[in-house]
């Protein structure tokens, strides 16, 4: 007599698939040694990519409070601004 095999998902092994490492952020190729044009063309990058500004807006912690009344502050002269213009 023979008996069933057990089929449950947990007993079996999971095989998981190696994922490919893929480089992370900004990279520049240089060609015939001219690393002043590869210099330019990564800091091109870095401008568009809006890197910079994103650094020194992280560089401390800020509590969400501070930042709702920065926004808060920058709403109310913006519409202050807005009146005086349209009168």
């Amino acid at each position: 007599m023979k008996y069933k095999q057990n089929t449950n998902s947990y007993n079996k092994k999971k095989k998981y698939k190696k994922k490919e490492r893929q480089m992370r952020g900004l990279s520049v190729d240089v060609y015939n040694n001219n690393v002043d044009q590869a210099l330019r063309k990564l800091k091109k990058m870095v401008k568009e990519a809006k890197l910079i500004p994103e650094l020194r807006e992280r560089e401390y912690y800020r509590k969400p409070s501070d930042i709702k009344r920065e926004k808060n502050a920058l709403g109310k002269l913006r519409a202050r601004q807005y009146t005086q213009n349209t009168k």
